[in-house]
C-alpha cells in the first residue's frame, strides 16, 4: 500500500523586528544583580528594551526613562585585562550600571538617551557630524510621537486624589499632570516637595489655546505638547521635579526563551497558565454563591448556654429534621443530658369509644370470663403503655370479641 502523503510544512510566522532610534550590544547590571549581563538593547521612545539576541522580536526586560535624573561616567578600572568602558544611568528610585566596548558606543548611548529625555541634541559630547544627524532625526520622531501621546504622569484624578497619590508614593515622583477642575481641554500640574521637614503642595494651571498649551505663570510659556509642559517644569527646576510614574517594571505574562528545533534560533514562548489542581468547574455566572463555613460554638462544659449569633453577620443553615410532637412537661436543665426521643406510635385507624362504666357480672358467664371483662374495662379507663402499642387490627378483633360476649350475655338472660 502506498503511504499517505504528509501535509506540507508551514513555516512558522516570525514577528517583525522592532525599530529603535538606536540599538547595539549593552551589558547591564541592576541594583540586585551580582554581575553584568549582556543584552541586545534598543531605545524606542522613552524606554530601553533588552533582548537576548539581535534576531529576537520580543524583549525580555525593559527600563523606562520617565524618572531620569542624570548620566555619569565611571572611572576606568585601570586594568589592561578589562578595556571596557562604564557609565551609569541614575533614575529617581534606582541606579543602573552599563558596560560598553568602546568610548564611541558610550557617547552614542548617552547622546540618544539625553535626546529623548531633554528633547534636544546634546552639544557637550564627543560625536561626529553623522552621529549628530542621527540624533536630530530621532528628536524629530520623538516630538511627533509625543504630540499624539499622553504623558505617563497624566492621570484622571481630582485635585485631592493627586495630593494623596504624591503623598502615598513619594518614591514614584513628585509631579503629576491631571485634568483641570474647570473642565474643557485645560489641564493642571500638581507638585509636592519637602521644605524644612514639611510637605509643600503646589498647583499650576495649563490653558489649551488652539494646538498649543500655555503654562499660566508670571511669564506665560507656550508648549507644543503636554510632554513639552512636563519638560518645562523639569528643566526649570534643575530636575528637582520628577514626573510621577508608578513602578510597572514587572511583567504580567510568563514566558521563556526556547531554541527552534528547525533552525536553532531562539524564540520567545509564552507559557499557558495551567488550571489549579483539584479545582472543580467554575460556577456559572450569575448563579448562587457558595456560603462561607459557619463557625460552630462548642457548648461549655460548665452548663452555660452558648452566646447567640448575630443574625445579620451569620447565616445558619437549617437541615431537614423530622417533624416531632412535643408534650408539655418538666423542662430539663441545660446541664442535664437530653434523652433521645422515642419512636412515635402509629396513628390508630379508629378512635376509641368513650369509657363506659362496668356493668354487673352477667348471669350465665363463668367467673374467669367476668374477670377478663372487668380487667378490660379497667384498662379502657386507665390505658397503659402496652395498649398504646396495639395495632388497628388487634383493636378491631378486641371489639368483635366484646360484641360476641355481649350478645351471648343477652341470650342467657332470655
Amino acid at each position: 500500500m502506498a503511504s499517505a502523503l504528509s501535509p506540507p510544512r508551514v513555516p512558522k510566522h516570525k514577528g517583525a523586528l522592532p525599530s529603535h532610534y538606536y540599538e547595539s550590544f549593552l551589558e547591564k547590571k541592576g541594583p540586585g544583580d551580582q554581575d553584568y549581563k549582556k543584552f541586545w538593547a534598543g531605545l524606542q521612545g522613552c524606554t530601553l528594551y533588552f533582548y537576548n539576541s539581535n534576531r529576537d522580536s520580543q524583549h525580555v526586560e525593559k527600563l523606562g526613562l520617565g524618572a531620569f535624573v542624570r548620566l555619569t561616567d565611571e572611572a576606568p578600572w585601570g586594568s589592561s585585562r578589562d578595556p571596557d568602558i562604564y557609565f551609569s544611568l541614575v533614575l529617581w528610585n534606582q541606579e543602573i550600571k552599563f558596560k560598553v566596548e568602546s568610548l564611541e558606543s558610550r557617547e552614542m548611548w548617552k547622546g540618544f538617551i539625553l535626546t529623548v529625555v531633554e528633547l534636544r541634541v546634546p552639544s557637550n559630547l564627543t560625536l561626529l557630524p553623522g552621529h549628530l544627524y542621527m540624533m536630530a532625526d530621532a528628536l524629530a520622531k520623538e516630538k511627533a510621537r509625543r504630540a499624539f501621546e499622553v504623558p505617563s504622569c497624566f492621570m484622571k484624578v481630582s485635585r485631592l486624589e493627586a495630593q494623596l497619590l504624591l503623598a502615598r508614593y513619594p518614591d514614584c515622583g513628585n509631579l503629576l499632570l491631571r485634568p483641570s477642575g474647570d473642565g474643557g481641554d485645560d489641564v493642571s500640574v500638581t507638585t509636592r516637595q519637602t521644605f524644612n521637614g514639611k510637605s509643600v503642595v503646589r498647583h499650576y494651571k495649563v490653558k489649551r489655546e488652539g494646538p498649543k498649551y500655555v503654562i499660566d505663570v508670571e511669564e506665560p510659556f507656550s508648549c507644543a505638547s503636554l510632554d513639552a509642559v512636563i519638560n518645562y517644569f523639569v528643566s526649570h527646576t534643575n530636575n528637582a521635579l520628577v514626573p510621577f510614574l508608578l513602578d510597572e517594571n514587572y511583567e504580567k505574562v510568563l514566558g521563556h526563551v526556547e531554541a527552534d528545533k528547525e533552525n536553532g534560533e531562539s524564540v520567545w514562548v509564552v507559557c499557558s497558565t495551567p488550571a489549579a489542581p483539584g479545582a472543580g468547574p467554575a460556577p456559572a455566572s450569575g448563579g448562587p454563591k457558595q456560603l462561607p463555613p459557619v463557625p460552630i460554638t462548642p457548648v461549655s462544659s460548665q452548663g452555660r448556654s452558648p452566646p447567640l449569633l448575630n443574625q445579620e453577620n451569620y447565616v445558619i443553615p437549617i437541615g431537614d429534621a423530622p417533624a416531632a410532637n412535643y408534650t408539655n412537661g418538666d423542662v430539663p436543665s441545660p446541664s442535664q443530658p437530653v434523652p433521645k426521643p422515642r419512636k412515635l406510635a402509629k396513628v390508630q385507624a379508629k378512635a376509641l369509644k368513650p369509657p363506659v362504666a362496668p356493668k354487673p357480672e352477667p348471669k350465665g358467664l363463668s367467673g374467669d370470663l367476668a374477670k377478663k371483662l372487668a380487667v378490660g374495662s379497667v384498662q379502657t379507663l386507665f390505658p397503659t403503655t402496652g395498649l398504646a402499642d396495639l395495632t388497628a387490627e388487634l383493636e378491631e378483633k378486641l371489639q368483635r370479641r366484646r360484641a360476641l360476649e355481649h350478645s351471648a350475655g343477652h341470650a342467657g338472660d332470655q
